[in-house]
């Protein structure tokens, strides 16, 4: 990129810093240090507002970086993603939006501890949502460092690797001086960013090819040297069962894992009721729906416009499609109009990702301290503050957060975020959904739900050729891959529903009759919610 790419794209990126910063430190003088300002925000978000800070959570580097490219690169095979992200909306809001801010206070570990042993289960649901808050984490910094190296020259490790550990230390600082009430207000500024930047994009790719799709599809397929195959599925994922198992292993990761995800339970807790938490939910579909449909035209517009083969050449991944799109739309590398729009996208994009880290790193912090920490204390031991556990353990994902992330920063980030789900949707979902719906469900059920999706996910990413065995895997100079599917989905998520019902009928632990009855009387009505 020219210096003046780099200029103007780093001044816009120091300006979308200064304005979060000066946003955390408004939020950390009006907070009051109690456990429910710093991680619910006291409950004072409207529908509205938390329908865009929603979408601001959830529309990630993947949305914006990575579908995008894999659209880019796979034509039809990629539209899975922008798919099953927006169908899952439809699990949230049905099954589990209102039922949560009923029967919860912060966390996961709280719906499941209303009718079980707490001890126990919030030790698990603790660890499950560490563990994915993590992985998720993980793709936010893979975005973030090949959107810099872009920015600075192409594939400049050195720019990845600080890039990285930058992004890192401002998740930090967000969460640990403005809890949830400056994250809230970071995501909803990132939310109105986005939207309008990929609305932008969007109507100068329909403008290029004079409102005509159809014309854009056939320009993407001839340019994409694979004719009308690109159009069809099957062109990624395609070819033997292996893959159409993949395909179908990735789906269900999709649309079920939205529902386990640690930051999106937590912003439920953010409003004052469940009849709230229900609005902000179709607030979030209405926003999230368009600009997964946004997602689509972009994706085919940088292969008719850039072409794969660039976008493979920038970024093997496909990671940096859309702001190579952003760069011809405006007139090309050396043109006014390509550095204006390319800086804008870049720093868009980067402010997604200072966001979704922002959100991501408080659910995490709020497990280790309010399930974890509380759990695991000794009765003797002098308690902490639990905002001060959090904030402490906070600065300790962040450094885990980082070092994953420069582990992992040839992956699509799409794909990584295709990980987090699986997990979500292996270790978190069953034991939800057993929790808020099944009657004679026990302490035993909960714990082994959560391990027996969990493990089983882990162990399978780690014999999966995402880790070794290929060329792209992480340690491609060694080979232990026994399982023959990138995504773990297809068999953990049923092992996790398996263990949680073997585990209860199993127990010799009567389940709680008069819990149960309490804990659906408010899922249903919100009595006695807080």
């Amino acid at each position: 990129m020219t210096g003046d790419h780099q200029s103007l794209a780093l001044l816009l990126f120091g300006l979308f810093v200064a304005v979060t910063l000066a946003i955390t430190t408004w939020a950390s003088r009006n907070r009051h240090g109690t456990a429910e300002e710093f991680y619910a925000g006291g409950r004072l978000f409207s529908p509205m507002e938390n329908g865009f800070a929603i979408a601001g959570d959830y529309m990630s580097a993947a949305s914006f970086l990575g579908i995008s490219g894999l659209i880019a690169l796979f034509g039809y095979d990629g539209l899975l993603y922008s798919v099953g992200f927006l169908v899952a909306w439809l699990v949230v809001l049905f099954l589990v939006a209102e039922l949560v801010r009923n029967c919860g206070r912060y966390t996961l570990g709280d719906v499941v501890a209303a009718r079980m042993r707490e001890r126990p289960v919030r030790i698990a649901a603790g660890t499950s949502s560490v563990t994915v808050s993590v992985l998720y984490l993980v793709a936010q910094m893979v975005g973030a460092g090949s959107l810099v190296a872009l920015l600075l020259g192409g594939t400049s490790e050195a720019a990845q690797t600080w890039t990285v550990i930058g992004v890192g230390a401002l998740m930090v600082i967000y969460v640990s001086l403005g809890g949830m009430r400056a994250t809230t207000w970071i995501q909803i500024v990132k939310a109105v960013l986005l939207m309008g930047g990929a609305i932008a994009l969007t109507v100068l790719v329909l403008v290029r090819f004079h409102g005509d799709f159809d014309q854009l599809l056939r320009s993407a397929a001839d340019r994409s040297g694979h004719g009308e195959r690109f159009l069809a599925p099957g062109l990624k994922y395609g070819g033997d069962w292996t893959a159409r198992l993949d395909f179908i292993s990735l789906g269900l990761a999709l649309v079920l894992g939205t529902a386990g995800l640690p930051h999106i339970l937590n912003r439920f807790y953010t409003v004052p009721t469940a009849r709230a938490a229900r609005r902000s939910v179709v607030w979030s579909i209405g926003l999230i729906g368009s600009f997964y449909l946004m997602t689509i035209v972009l994706g085919f517009g940088a292969a008719a416009i850039v072409g794969p083969d660039a976008v493979r050449g920038s970024n093997a991944a496909g990671n940096t499609a859309v702001p190579l799109l952003a760069l011809d739309l405006g007139g090309g590398a050396h043109s006014t109009g390509g550095t204006v729009l390319f800086a804008i996208v870049a720093a868009i994009a980067f402010a997604t990702i200072l966001a979704v880290v922002a959100g991501i790193t408080l659910a995490s912090s709020a497990s280790v301290a309010h399930d974890l920490y509380a759990s695991l204390r000794r009765r003797n031991a002098k308690p902490r503050s639990e905002v001060a556990v959090a904030r402490l353990a906070a600065a300790g994902i962040g450094v885990a957060a980082i070092a994953l992330g420069l582990l992992a920063r040839d992956l699509n980030v799409a794909f990584l975020v295709g990980l987090a789900f699986a997990v979500a949707a292996s270790a978190n979902l069953p034991v939800l959904l057993y929790s808020l719906f099944w009657r004679n469900f026990t302490t035993r059920g909960a714990v082994w739900s959560v391990y027996g999706g969990l493990l089983p996910a882990l162990a399978l990413v780690t014999l999966s050729p995402v880790v070794s065995g290929g060329p792209n895997s992480l340690f491609p100079g060694v080979d232990f891959q026994y399982f023959p599917l990138e995504n773990p989905g297809l068999v953990s998520i049923p092992l996790g529903f398996l263990a949680g019902w073997l585990g209860t009928v199993t127990s010799r632990e009567e389940a709680d009759e008069t819990k149960h009855a309490e804990t659906e009387v408010r899922s249903l009505t919100g009595a006695g919610a807080a």
